[in-house]
Formats: C-alpha cells, sequence, structure tokens
C-alpha cells in the first residue's frame, strides 16, 4: 500500500509502527456553527482511509477531536448571552448527526479539548524545562528558531518568511522574543473561559491541543496524522515543533493532506454568498450523494462543488443502488456456481487503486464495471450462487467508501399527506405532469395511491 506523504512529497511503502495495527489522528472541527461541506471533505475522505484498512484486516486506533475553546466560540456565546459550553454541546450533537447521515463511523475517541487541559499544561512545562518554550507575563511562548526542524513538512524557511512572507507574524503581542514564536498559553480576557496555570488563569493555544490529544490517545509516535491542506502551515507545522520538542520523537511517519473545496470554481467564503453547510445540502440532497461526489474525485486534487456535479453524483449513486436491487429481487437458479474471473478481475482493480493512495474515483470506476457486468450478464437464467456472490461484492465494495446501497428511507405519514395534497392541486391545474411525478415519487417510496369517490386513499406496499 502506497501512501502520499506530504513530509516528503512522495509516495512511499505504508508500514506501519506496530504491525497489525495503525494510528491515525485526524484534525475535527472548532465547535461554533454547523459543519460546512470544506468540513465534510476530510471527515469523508479519512473515514474512507479507515474504513478501507479495516477491510484490509488492520486494527485502526481513529482519533479525531473537538476544538471547543476559541475566539469564535466565544464570539458566538456573547452574540446568543449565553455560555461557550451551551454552544459547543449544541454543534458537537448537530456535527455528530451531520457525520452520520454522511456514514461517517464514530471516532475511537473523540477528544475535546477542553477535557486535556492538565495534559496541554504538563506538556508546556516540559517545553519550558528544555528550553524550547518561555514564559513572557503569564503568556507562554514556543521558540520556534530552537527547533532546527521547523518547516520540514510546509518546506518553509523562517528567515525567507522574515524577508517577505507573513504567514506566522503576530503583532502587537508584548514580550516575545522574535515574532515567529507562536503561543502554547494565553492568559484570559475578561468573560472569556479559563483554566489555573503556573503561569496566569487562562487558557491554551490552538497548535498544543492537537499535540497533546495524539500524545494521549495514541501514543509519541503515530502512524498517520491527516487534515485538510490549510492545516499544513503553521498548524502542523507547529504540532510537529512541539510534539518533537517535547517528546524526543518522530511525531507522525505519514502526512496526508486533502484538497480545496471550490464552489463553481471559486474558494467558498460567506462574504461571497457561496458558503454551503452540510445541513443545508441535506435540505436537497441524500447525504450519501455528497459522500458519493466527494469519493468521485482523488483526495489531493482541489474538488469543484457545484450542483451540476451533485446530479451527475445522484445519478451515478442511484445506477449503483438500482443494480443492488435488481441483484436482490432476481431469483436465479439452482444451477452449479459458475467461475467468475471478472468480478475477481474488478476486485482486484477496486484494491489497486485503493492502495495506490487511495484512488477512491477509480475505486468507485471499478464498481461501475461490476454494475455493468451485473446489468448485462445475470439474470433470471443465472446460477442462484453466482447471483448473490456478484451482488455480496457490490455492497462490501461499497461499503469500503461507506456508500450505502439500500437506499430505502421510511417516509412519514404526514409527508404522505403534504404530498398527496400537492397532487390533488396539481391534478385541479391540469399539471398532470407534476401529479404523475408525485405519484412515481410516493410509489418508489412504497406508497400506493387509490383514487377513489371518496378522495384518494394510500396504503404501504
Amino acid at each position: 500500500m502506497k501512501i502520499f506523504n506530504t513530509l516528503s512529497r512522495t509516495k512511499e511503502d505504508f508500514v506501519p509502527i506496530e504491525p497489525g495495527k495503525v494510528r491515525m489522528y485526524v484534525c475535527g472541527p472548532t465547535v461554533y456553527n454547523y459543519i460546512h461541506i470544506g468540513n465534510a471533505r476530510p471527515m469523508i475522505v479519512f473515514d474512507t482511509v479507515r474504513r478501507y484498512f479495516e477491510y484490509k484486516g488492520y486494527k485502526v486506533n481513529y482519533v479525531s477531536n473537538f476544538t471547543d475553546v476559541d475566539d469564535k466560540i466565544i464570539k458566538k456565546a456573547i452574540e446568543e448571552n449565553t455560555t461557550v459550553d451551551v454552544i459547543t454541546t449544541r454543534y458537537i450533537n448537530e456535527c455528530k448527526k451531520d457525520m452520520q447521515d454522511m456514514n461517517v463511523k464514530e471516532a475511537t475517541t473523540h477528544p475535546k479539548a477542553t477535557e486535556e487541559i492538565d495534559g496541554m499544561i504538563e506538556m508546556i512545562e516540559q517545553l519550558i524545562e528544555k528550553g524550547y518554550a518561555y514564559n513572557a507575563d503569564g503568556t507562554v511562548y514556543f521558540r520556534t528558531r530552537a527547533f532546527s526542524d521547523y518547516g520540514k513538512l510546509s518546506k518553509k524557511n523562517i528567515d525567507e518568511l522574515q524577508a517577505g512572507h507573513r504567514e506566522i507574524q503576530v503583532t502587537g503581542e508584548q514580550g516575545k522574543e522574535d515574532y515567529f514564536d507562536f503561543v502554547l498559553w494565553k492568559p484570559k480576557k475578561e468573560g472569556e473561559p479559563y483554566w489555573p496555570s503556573p503561569w496566569s488563569d487562562g487558557r491554551p493555544g490552538w497548535h498544543i491541543e492537537c499535540s497533546v490529544m495524539a500524545k494521549k490517545y495514541l501514543g509519541d509516535e503515530i502512524d498517520i496524522h491527516a487534515g485538510g491542506e490549510d492545516l499544513i502551515f503553521p498548524h502542523h507545522e507547529n504540532e510537529i515543533a512541539q510534539s518533537e520538542a517535547a517528546n524526543g520523537t518522530t511525531f507522525a511517519k505519514y502526512w496526508m493532506h486533502n484538497g480545496f473545496l471550490n464552489i463553481n470554481h471559486v474558494k467558498m467564503s460567506k462574504s461571497l454568498g457561496n458558503f454551503f453547510t452540510v445541513r443545508e445540502i441535506s435540505e436537497k440532497y441524500d447525504l450519501q450523494v455528497l459522500r458519493f461526489f466527494m469519493l468521485s474525485a482523488h483526495y489531493r486534487s482541489p474538488l469543484n462543488f457545484s450542483q451540476e456535479l451533485m446530479e451527475a453524483s445522484k445519478n451515478g449513486l442511484e445506477r449503483i443502488c438500482n443494480a443492488v436491487t435488481r441483484l436482490k429481487d432476481l431469483k436465479g437458479t439452482q444451477e452449479q456456481k459458475m467461475e467468475m474471473p471478472q468480478v475477481q478481475a474488478l476486485i482486484d482493480k477496486f484494491e489497486a487503486a485503493m492502495e495506490d493512495d487511495f484512488n477512491t474515483a477509480d475505486a468507485i470506476s471499478a464498481i461501475f464495471e461490476l454494475v455493468k457486468y451485473a446489468n448485462i450478464h445475470l439474470n433470471a437464467d443465472s446460477p442462484e450462487a453466482d447471483i448473490a456472490y456478484t451482488l455480496q461484492t457490490i455492497q462490501t465494495l461499497c461499503d469500503v467508501l461507506g456508500i450505502i446501497t439500500d437506499q430505502k428511507t421510511e417516509i412519514l405519514d404526514q409527508e404522505i399527506e403534504t404530498l398527496i395534497e400537492e397532487r390533488q392541486q396539481a391534478r385541479k391545474d391540469k399539471n398532470f405532469a407534476r401529479a404523475d411525478e408525485i405519484r412515481d415519487i410516493l410509489t418508489q417510496k412504497g406508497i400506493i395511491l387509490e383514487d377513489t369517490k371518496e378522495g384518494v386513499k394510500w396504503k404501504r406496499a
């Protein structure tokens, strides 16, 4: 299995620290609002990576955090005249709902930053003792230049940054030895949540949170650290500096980063009005469609989101689901199972794609070929065992990608009544095309309509 390692900028053979086990840390969201589709991409991508490892027999310890103390969270709490805890509890629950609807598996551990403060204080103390950090009137900074390998992930050089770039230059902070030094601990401000520490009552910097949570739940050295490419610098660079300075060993062997998500070829931005939450997308599409869309391109490639591409993904997913439904309904004959080299060849093609840096686009292509094979070659005259084997293969490979092939959903009585009322109105308006469309929608959901003298009656099939 080969993984593109951001650290080396090359594909490397995956060799776990411990045979048969994978220690994996994925940076999670800051919980002050509903997650957006940019947040959804790493959730779906790295959930799929995890699923493939598990499919290959690895035991995966998958850790993904919630950042539940942050300036944006505090601002939201002030705006709503409530507490930070109320905001974070609400949006962690909402995030988990969206993740469930996207069929993202629960992490082995979902740590919250606020529950790991003691570990953060302990690591900061270690960094101070080793000369990598210093206290400046209650604020603790990391001495960036003291870590000789700083910049090895992002390929940035501090001297070059100082000459022309300003990505990590911070102004207005008193007591810093160097403006490239970053915050490990900061004193509280009026009205902010805080914790006692040897330096001041305050709260941790963002970067130290992930270093500590990864260490606690995965160990000093982990196999894979993953997240969006926007986190490479400074967040992941700073994580490496802190963790390796404190622990004295390599932090992560493999670094994986997904590409950016654009909206109609433009960067997603609230100010441009092209900002979409997962919840908003769920009002138009089943979130399985969003998942299918996210996996339709290689995870490292930029991905363009548009209604046209979502429609194409919806059609592609329906094609697979329809094939599965057809195979389930086929009875077949009792003839002896035939050799099926075509199916095995497509399993091999699927696995080859996933083994090559998790190329889900090519993996989906293999599933489509399986669907085509099933539609052409399997019918009521085929051996029952062949039908069952092909069905199981499609479902198994889809499950590796987190794609649910059984798309039947329970429709509520109120929804049925609303659709029937709309159909009646369409008929009055002589909009027979819409009336027929609604009947078809209800039929697909297992609802049978009967036009009687007393009006429309319905029953479940």
